[in-house]
């Protein structure tokens, strides 16, 4: 195998960056539940903006481990 055709990033790294992207469209998801007006709620407000927010952090990790 060629050195040019290596991928940049280990498996555990595409794991992670995947599990990073599940966990964001499950926050944006989570976000779109809430019923209140212009999603003002405990969904919309909160709980869904920190699954976001983990999931950007999930993202960070798997770029940064070491393959």
């Amino acid at each position: 195998m060629s050195n040019s055709s290596k991928l940049p990033f280990g498996k555990a790294n595409y794991t992670l960056m995947l599990l990073g992207i599940v966990v964001i469209l499950a926050g944006f998801f989570i976000m779109s539940l809430d019923k209140e007006e212009f999603g003002f709620g405990f969904l919309g407000l909160t709980l869904g903006p920190l699954v976001v927010l983990a999931g950007f952090t999930i993202e960070f990790f798997a770029i940064l481990k070491k393959s």
